[in-house]
């Protein structure tokens, strides 16, 4: 390679974007990676040391195979580079029996997953409050409570995550530019030309994967129905670490009102934080990628507690240790947008987020790389921004 020609390339290395360029480095294919900032790096939606990952995904079916194939994958690059990327410590959901449970969303998220998991045969069980209790007393129930525990859940680590995937990739050939900002991507011919502060680089066809600056990247349907939300994350102290190690505690969503904002999610302690780590969402509120506020208030960290962590984790103060932001990219309906940039067909826009993206990074990057050397499935199709009329 040259440097500046490939058969592709991908804008954006986060998540998605590191998956794809391991994934077509892997199949021989000569790749281009350019990344505006040097990643892992805390300035989108891929760092916060933790990502639940879940295999019975209650926002859809058709997240199960990209998510199943991630497993798969994590499972090949440990193998292949010896780093630790999946800590398999089990996931419970719960929420209040017969209640409404909704969650990026979609309604009765807890039925939902739990039929989801009878249809396609994924490991779990189904536990009353008082079996939730009695298996995990870190979790302070009311009684009413229905819990979908799942043995194959578990924790990513985004930064190795994509650390790992870039490494590999240049192993594997491609070329990586980072700290270059994309200014615009444009047809040539019957290729495609991305150009950066530092130059122009050509190939044939080019995948889009940058996160939360793609609704001011692109047009039409897709541009639309895309709005960035500024997150907030939480460490805790608590008296009781070993509540909280992976041997005793799986990773948690817990929906404890009816609304998609009235639930937290949470971790065991595995990131080196002296404290337990928890979050909830918020959709109210848009944002611009390159000055949302990075800093977490000591309001924000009391409000988490007293609305979502106060009676419900147990031997958790409310005394905060650490604290970070990141950003959603949220689409209209929270579902995945993978469709054509600004009607170029050889250019594609992955906008795969709404808060539940990461666990299937690994395999809708494979996708990706699949469309790219002519071997598309069609199992992107259904995420096309057509859907929204």
């Amino acid at each position: 390679m040259d440097g500046r020609t490939a058969d592709v390339i991908v804008v954006g290395l986060g998540a998605f974007g590191s998956a794809t360029a391991c994934q077509l480095a892997k199949r021989g294919v000569k790749v281009i990676g350019i990344d505006q900032f040097a990643p892992p790096h805390d300035k989108g939606s891929s760092h916060g040391n933790t990502r639940i990952t879940r295999l019975a995904a209650g926002e859809g079916e058709a997240y199960i195979p990209f998510i199943r194939r991630s497993h798969e994958i994590w499972n090949e690059l440990e193998a292949e580079t010896g780093k630790k990327l999946y800590h398999r410590t089990g996931g419970l959901i719960l929420g209040a029996r017969g209640g409404a449970t909704s969650h990026h969303g979609k309604p009765d998220f807890v039925e939902t997953t739990i039929a989801n998991a009878r249809r396609h045969g994924i490991e779990h069980e189904v536990l009353s409050a008082s079996e939730i209790s009695d298996r995990f007393p870190q979790f302070q129930t009311r009684g009413d409570e229905t819990g979908y525990f799942e043995h194959d859940a578990g924790v990513l680590i985004p930064e190795a995550c994509v650390e790992t995937q870039i490494a590999l990739a240049m192993a594997l050939g491609a070329s990586i530019r980072t700290n270059e900002k994309v200014v615009a991507i444009e047809k040539q011919g019957d290729g495609v030309v991305v150009r950066t502060a530092a130059g122009a680089y050509s190939a044939a066809k080019v995948i889009v994967t940058a996160g939360a600056w793609i609704p001011g990247m692109a047009e039409g349907n897709v541009g639309r129905n895309l709005r960035v939300r500024r997150q907030t994350l939480h460490w805790f102290e608590t008296t009781r670490p070993s509540l909280y190690s992976p041997a005793t505690c799986p990773v948690f969503i817990w929906m404890h009102g009816e609304g998609d904002q009235d639930y937290m999610y949470g971790f065991p302690m595995l990131d080196g934080v002296p404290g337990v780590k928890v979050a909830t969402e918020q959709y109210e509120t848009a944002c611009s990628p390159d000055d949302f506020d990075r800093t977490v208030s000591a309001d924000e960290s009391r409000n988490m507690f007293e609305n979502h962590v106060a009676g419900r984790l147990a031997c958790v103060s409310s005394r905060p240790v650490h604290a970070a932001a990141c950003l959603y990219t949220v689409s209209t309906d929270s579902g995945f947008i993978v469709d054509t940039y600004r009607d170029m067909e050889n250019v594609k826009v992955v906008s795969a987020c709404s808060g539940h993206g990461f666990k299937n990074s690994a395999g809708l990057g494979e996708r990706m790389a699949l469309w790219a050397i002519g071997q598309d499935d069609g199992s992107l199709q259904q995420f096309r921004a057509a859907r929204f009329g």
